[in-house]
């Protein structure tokens, strides 16, 4: 029994050691990316300050990368938080969507905030929430930019 033990920590040290020759790609093609969607949507300096630090991380083509990423599996699960982010909401992509897209993203991104799903519970663990504060400003901006694109959306 002991030996079959020893047999299965081996494997599994090797599998480790071998993760951490297999790395999957980062997401870094900088905050230039960010522009269209910060100059569109009226970002000012201290809301662009929040949503680089505590959003863009995961909803734009640049993260700033924690130490722990370097290390797998922390990397892999960090690469799926990362790329389901961006599915859901990309700043980097928002000079592709239409009117409509964008107001439907930005009402998700304010239901998301209302109903406490963003930011990520294991992303609040290591790196703080945003406060009560910084939540409504996120939402008083969104809904102020929905009313753009619905208003741009009624006159087509």
């Amino acid at each position: 029994m002991k030996k079959i033990i020893k047999v299965i920590l081996l494997l599994a040290l090797v599998a480790f050691v071998f993760m951490q020759f297999i790395r999957p790609d980062k997401n870094e093609s900088g905050y230039e990316t960010v522009k269209v969607f910060e100059t569109e949507t009226n970002v000012n300096g201290t809301l662009a300050t929040l949503l680089k630090t505590k959003c863009y991380d995961c909803h734009s083509n640049q993260t700033v990368y924690p130490w722990y990423a370097e290390i797998a599996p922390a990397s892999y699960w960090l690469s799926d938080h990362i790329n389901d982010g961006k599915k859901h909401f990309n700043v980097s992509v928002w000079s592709s969507y239409s009117a409509e897209k964008k107001d439907h993203k930005l009402d998700e991104f304010i239901e998301m905030i209302e109903e406490g799903e963003m930011p990520l519970d294991s992303y609040t663990w290591l790196h703080g929430d945003i406060t009560n504060d910084e939540k409504e400003m996120l939402i008083n901006w969104a809904q102020i930019q929905r009313l753009r694109y619905q208003k741009e959306m009624s006159e087509l």
